[in-house]
């Protein structure tokens, strides 16, 4: 899936600019079998700030902008944090395990905003990505959707059966996954292809059950592969991270959270 980014916001009070957040996470799961210790899962993720165009003139007119700082939560989950090193500073020797503070440098992000407006003068907002992270993943425990396959080839034709159950406790809190789609290579000269539900596609799951499929092959048979799985879930992040603003000048008009499967270059 791909977002639009946070929603356009607009100036209002002068003595509080507004910004928008959007926390995107990723998970990356590859499972081969039914064997639960073959998963391997990598979980990133992307904090970016949205700025409403308007809040350009009030950076430039202005050669001291309040300094905007921000303060993440809930890390306790993360292996790293890797902020923006041309726009945002944080303190190496903050000792708290759970929170992080940042704060942005204005002179710079004045400049990149700048430069996003004249690339595109007609954005209602801009938007700034801040910070990455890497969440810590325990294998199969840590996928939303857990699988198994089983293979049954033969000359003329391949079954193939997906086991699927929804995993709530690898979320913080417990989120509906939508679009999901299982995708599985098949050799062996497919001919005709019959499945339940058709072409293995579910629109939202909260449950467990099975995907069942059978191949007809002109050229089988076939070989066991490992399938990839995708979905996406709106409104909530796997890591639980959460963000709030520090000091005065700004406030939040909003903080859109979601997490998706990743494309399977992503997995390195």
């Amino acid at each position: 899936g791909v977002s639009r980014g946070p929603s356009p916001v607009s100036l209002g009070n002068q003595d509080t600019l507004p910004v928008a957040v959007a926390l995107t996470e990723s998970v990356n799961a590859y499972f081969k079998g039914a064997d639960p210790t073959k998963c391997i899962v990598k979980i990133t993720g992307d904090m970016t700030i949205s700025f409403p165009s308007g809040i350009i003139k009030v950076f430039t007119s202005n050669p001291s902008p309040a300094v905007l700082c921000f303060r993440v939560k809930h890390i306790s989950r993360l292996e790293q944090i890797l902020p923006n090193a041309q726009l945002v500073f944080s303190d190496p020797s903050q000792c708290d395990s759970n929170t992080k503070d940042f704060w942005m440098n204005m002179q710079a992000v004045t400049v990149y905003l700048k430069k996003l407006s004249e690339q595109n003068p007609a954005a209602s907002y801009y938007n700034v990505d801040v910070l990455k992270y890497q969440v810590s993943s325990n294998g199969i425990q840590s996928t939303p959707l857990n699988l198994a396959t089983y293979w049954k080839c033969s000359a003329g034709t391949t079954d193939l059966r997906v086991d699927y159950k929804y995993n709530p406790e690898a979320m913080v809190a417990p989120s509906v996954l939508s679009n999901i789609q299982v995708v599985v290579p098949v050799d062996g000269g497919v001919t005709n292809m019959q499945s339940l539900p058709p072409a293995f596609f579910i629109l939202f799951l909260v449950g467990s059950g099975s995907l069942r499929a059978k191949f007809d092959l002109s050229e089988g048979p076939s070989k066991p592969t490992t399938l990839a799985v995708q979905f996406l879930s709106e409104g909530s992040t796997l890591s639980g991270v959460d963000i709030e603003l520090v000091g005065t000048g700004y406030r939040l008009s909003l903080v859109k959270k979601r997490f998706a499967t990743g494309k399977l270059g992503d997995f390195v």
